[in-house]
């Protein structure tokens, strides 16, 4: 948008009658804000989706940082990395005033950091485990949303996108923690967008399946082990394994958080990639049952040995 494209859409926005004073000087700090390089922060940015997404925000054209635990000790990477735990409020203050001060804004917040268990019965994680889970997938998104918002409502605009799963939609049984946990992100992000939304922060939430990284590689196992799960967590290996295999690349979905931070009108929630579509187009239209035996098909929950 050029000077005098802008200063012509300023003119027009302060002549309209139609539009109140509180959302036109709203919307006159997102257009001044516009002829800036935005800053975006990438959490989890080390490797697998919040890598890609942070790559490919950076050849749209943003400034980017991305996190890890380990900071610039993570590996060699186009960003700077900055040190950040999720889990750990003076972190996530100290990473953010690091930011503001080599940048002084931000505009577009990922939160990609998160971790999975290894598929297991929902009995067999303690409570502390579950209480981990939740406190990294879940709360680390809740302290660093706490830490933006009020940078981005300074500056009249902003992007808030999380990243959830499709198991946050469609809840697969052995990874009920998981799914409790993204289901969580779900319903904060659709909350959260409409209490911000005249305040020009949108929120959004990408929901991918299985995707070719080394998330699950890189799962916990269960602290809580029972012997009656034995065989189906034999089972759930083989058929893990299998889909992985066909899994598509975390690209994929670091096109969809471009397209989020992008968009003039963003939506709430994105899917990413073929079976996360898929089984959103089915949870949508089909009966109820039909997606049920699908889940357990998928899982080969109900076949003989």
């Amino acid at each position: 948008m050029s000077w005098l494209c802008l200063g012509c859409t300023v003119v027009s926005l302060k002549a309209c009658p139609l539009i109140s004073d509180e959302n036109r000087k709203y919307i006159m700090k997102a257009l001044f804000s516009m002829t800036k390089k935005r800053v975006a922060l990438v959490t989890g940015a080390s490797s697998g989706i919040g890598e890609a997404s942070a790559r490919k925000l950076l050849a749209a054209g943003f400034s980017v940082y991305g996190t890890s635990r380990r900071g610039t000790q993570a590996g060699n990477t186009p960003f700077p990395l900055l040190p950040l735990d999720v889990t750990d409020d003076a972190s996530v203050e100290a990473a953010m005033a690091e930011l503001l001060r080599r940048e002084g804004r931000i505009d577009v917040l990922v939160n990609n950091a998160g971790f999975g268990i290894a598929p297991a019965a929902a009995e067999e994680s303690s409570v502390e485990q579950a209480r981990h889970m939740l406190d990294t997938n879940f709360l680390g998104i809740v302290r660093l949303t706490r830490a933006v918002i009020p940078h981005m409502r300074r500056q009249g605009s902003g992007r808030i996108i999380n990243m959830g799963s499709i198991l946050g939609v469609v809840p697969f049984p052995y990874v009920a923690l998981y799914a409790a946990s993204k289901f969580a992100v779900e319903g904060y992000t659709g909350a959260l967008d409409h209490e911000l939304r005249t305040q020009g922060i949108r929120v959004s939430v990408i929901e991918p399946a299985y995707m070719k990284t080394q998330f699950e590689a890189n799962n916990i196992e269960p602290d809580a082990r029972l012997e009656e799960y034995d065989l189906i967590r034999a089972k759930l290996a083989k058929v893990m394994s299998k889909a992985m295999a066909e899994a598509e690349s975390p690209e994929v979905v670091a096109d969809v958080v471009v397209k989020a931070a992008q968009a003039i009108h963003p939506k709430v929630r994105y899917t990413a990639g073929r079976l996360a579509r898929q089984l959103n187009f089915i949870l949508r239209f089909a009966p109820a049952s039909l997606l049920d035996k699908m889940v357990r098909k998928s899982l080969q929950l109900d076949a003989k040995e």
